[in-house]
């Protein structure tokens, strides 16, 4: 076996030993949603009611709503609108700069990222929806919550703090959850979104952040580092950096929200000291659950 080959099984092997952990916390979480089906707005196949219509030929007896029909002379059917399996892909970065935390109480960036992804696709799943990883094909069943826990747990760290989704999976009329920390250079976004619109592809960015990179709490002397060494920056007074991060951290906010808007999207902020839950109820809000 080669020393490459041996790293990549030894490297899965680790990271596979907290799959349990992920996928029981993303069934308990996915737990407190719901999933229903999503209509067509066009009769066919499904439960929900969709409208009276008059009976044809060819209609049977059974399909008759009589007590409808009693009130006209004519007979009605009762036509159910007609539900399909939709695509859905998530995205949840694996940029080196999503291992950042600030306290050890609290989950990496990726950790709650991969969390929340896993527990979106359960939910849809269970909707009866068709969902996959970015660059792979969204599929229905029981069977693809296990893919997915896979994809994600076993996802290769990026070589660079910040990575972005493959521009190339996007498909038409399919609706896409990006998840990362957007700290990275942006411009990619702008692409992203853009190439969306032109398909039709509608969905949602969720910047998660830790806790530290929403309030700058730092004081004194201080090394700032990104997680893979690549940027730093050394200052004796970080307290004085703090209203101009957090200036460019509210711009960095509005360019995505107004990004998000334009291309018919949503953008959305979580902070891995709050619970999941509402972040994940936001998602499945957003995306028409």
């Amino acid at each position: 076996m080669s020393t490459d080959a041996a790293d990549l099984r030894a490297r899965a092997e680790a990271e596979s030993g907290g799959l349990p952990a992920l996928v029981l916390s993303a069934e308990r979480l996915a737990a407190l949603i719901a999933p229903g089906a999503h209509g067509l707005r066009r009769s066919g196949p499904g439960e929900d009611f969709w409208q009276y219509r008059p009976a044809r030929e060819g209609d049977t007896a059974r399909s008759i709503d009589w007590r409808r029909s009693a009130r006209s002379d004519a007979q009605f059917v009762r036509d159910r609108e007609a539900q399909s399996a939709e695509a859905a892909v998530i995205w949840a970065s694996a940029g080196q700069g999503m291992g950042y935390r600030g306290a050890a109480s609290r989950p990496t960036k990726r950790d709650r990222a991969r969390l929340l992804a896993l527990a979106l696709g359960m939910v849809l799943l269970r909707g009866g929806e068709r969902v996959g990883l970015a660059g792979q094909p969204p599929r229905a069943g029981r069977l693809q919550t296990d893919r997915l826990a896979q994809g994600l747990a076993l996802q290769a760290e990026a070589g660079t703090d910040a990575d972005q989704p493959p521009l190339t999976a996007l498909r038409p009329n399919q609706r896409v959850v990006l998840i990362s920390d957007f700290l990275g250079d942006p411009a990619w976004v702008s692409d992203y979104l853009a190439r969306a619109a032109a398909l039709g592809v509608s969905g949602a960015l969720l910047q998660v952040l830790d806790p530290d990179e929403e309030v700058f709490p730092f004081d004194g002397a201080v090394l700032f580092r990104s997680v893979s060494g690549r940027v730093s920056h050394d200052t004796r007074d970080a307290a004085g950096l703090r209203a101009a991060y957090l200036e460019r951290l509210a711009e960095r906010r509005d360019l995505l929200t107004r990004g998000a808007q334009g291309a018919g999207w949503h953008f959305g902020t979580h902070d891995t000291a709050t619970p999941p839950a509402a972040a994940l109820m936001w998602l499945y809000q957003v995306l028409g659950g």
